[in-house]
């Protein structure tokens, strides 16, 4: 394949699998290896992406973010709700600093140690059989919206968060999992995931860039910038789409989606090294 068809291709992939609780690193690594597409400038076009996909969030909801400067325009249209204003970013930031702290702690034993394809075979399939659990455990249950999210709910989601600096896992599954079983619905769950995507996201890819800043030459701007657009796109249709589908649906599918996905994911990659 031509190497604008991968950009194409491996954007897609990002696009519909970052916000969605299938993890898109799992889904990035088969189809880089199928392409033969990996090393330095595979690890770049992989950051720059993603970067594609989280600011379709931003794009997406622009007016809750705008609602979190205190005493904003927006805020006033949000006065009661918990998730505005300064008591927002108070939230947004105890979902978000323990991802944050485990991850530059430990992001050395992270590289070394759980980017395997057993690690990430694993992930994905736990993962899969918790989504069916979490689902068994919610029928009939009494749920909250997001506008009356407590701290204590926002950094229970957080640590929920840090299961998912294990590749495979899936940072959506762990937050959206971790917002039901703290109870709040699953459309609410699944918006807080995306929310609090965008301060982890920044932080990594800001981070990854930099340590890449190097690896990136001129010839390779039209690949980037193709592949960041491809995905930036398709993130805001695979967002929408996904809630929507969450008004109606429950995460099952998902669930047993992964479990088929894990097996297949061992034997395309087994012998390989990420």
């Amino acid at each position: 394949m031509e190497v604008l068809g991968i950009a194409i291709t491996l954007g897609i992939i990002e696009g519909l699998t970052e916000f969605i609780p299938v993890s898109s690193t799992g889904h990035l690594i088969i189809a880089g290896h199928l392409f033969g597409f990996v090393g330095d400038k595979a690890s770049s076009f992989e950051v720059v992406i993603q970067l594609g996909a989280v600011l379709s969030v931003v794009f997406l909801y622009w007016r809750r973010f705008l609602g979190l400067v205190p005493h904003g325009p927006e805020s006033k249209f949000r006065a009661n709700s918990t998730l505005a204003g300064w008591a927002g970013l108070w939230r947004i930031g105890l979902a978000t600093l323990p991802a944050l702290a485990v991850g530059f702690v430990a992001r050395h034993t992270i590289k070394e140690r759980l980017f395997t394809p057993e690690a990430v075979t694993v992930a994905l399939l736990v993962g899969g059989v918790a989504i069916l659990l979490a689902e068994k455990m919610m029928a009939g249950r009494h749920s909250t919206s997001l506008e009356a999210l407590t701290l204590s709910q926002a950094f229970g989601i957080g640590l929920f968060q840090v299961l998912a600096l294990w590749p495979g896992t899936s940072r959506a599954a762990a937050t959206i999992l971790g917002g039901m079983l703290l109870g709040l619905e699953r459309k609410s769950a699944a918006e807080f995931s995306f929310l609090i995507a965008v301060p982890i996201m920044f932080a990594a890819t800001g981070y990854e860039l930099f340590k890449m800043r190097g690896a990136f030459a001129f010839d390779d701007s039209l690949l980037f910038g193709v592949g960041f657009a491809v995905s930036f796109v398709v993130a805001l249709i695979a967002v929408k789409g996904f809630v929507s589908f969450l008004g109606r649906g429950s995460l099952a599918p998902f669930g047993w989606y992964r479990i088929f996905v894990a097996p297949v994911f061992y034997l395309l990659t087994r012998g390989l090294s990420f």
